[in-house]
């Protein structure tokens, strides 16, 4: 009987050791790795670009459907969509998904646009690279978004958003 109960008792040991790795896993899935882009720092977007020399950073989920999703539901809540519109088609501001980039469309300029703001953006050197209807400048949302990786999740969501011609996308 005792050697029936260590059986049961090792038996429940391993079921919630194998639950406790499933619950796990999503989240190291969704985890980035640094090989693939930049470390998520969890510090503000403004601390980010404040340290990081620039051309240095790299979207970590690029591609990632899970953290496109988790990124429009931050682009609606931190109020994008109310210059870009909910899908990121445009309103008063450009739209975002046309493969139109002002300043450029690589990851490092995309983060600084978006947590500096475009007068910023071009007060450290960078220059409007193409023409789109703009009824007002870019202000910073960097004091707006909590951490370096809700920004990647936005930028994740711009991407995987999407429409234009494939031969205008941003690569």
């Amino acid at each position: 009987m005792r050697r029936l109960a260590g059986v049961a008792v090792s038996t429940m040991a391993l079921a919630a050791a194998a639950c406790w790795l499933a619950a796990a896993a999503p989240a190291a899935a969704a985890t980035p790795s640094s090989a693939k882009g930049s470390p998520i720092t969890g510090k503000p977007p403004l601390q980010v670009v404040a340290s990081a020399p620039k051309g240095s950073l790299h979207n970590p989920y690029d591609g990632n459907a899970a953290m496109a999703a988790a990124g429009h539901q931050l682009f609606m809540h931190i109020g994008c969509n109310g210059c870009h519109g909910g899908g990121g088609g445009g309103g008063m501001c450009p739209p975002l998904i046309n493969g139109v980039w002002i300043y450029g469309g690589d990851d490092d300029t995309l983060f600084r646009l978006i947590s500096l703001g475009s007068q910023k953006l071009q007060a450290a050197g960078y220059q409007v690279q193409a023409l789109e209807n703009v009824a007002a400048p870019m202000p910073s949302m960097g004091p707006l978004i909590p951490t370096d990786g809700d920004l990647w999740k936005i930028i994740t969501w711009i991407r995987s958003a999407y429409d234009g011609p494939p031969d205008h996308k941003y690569k």
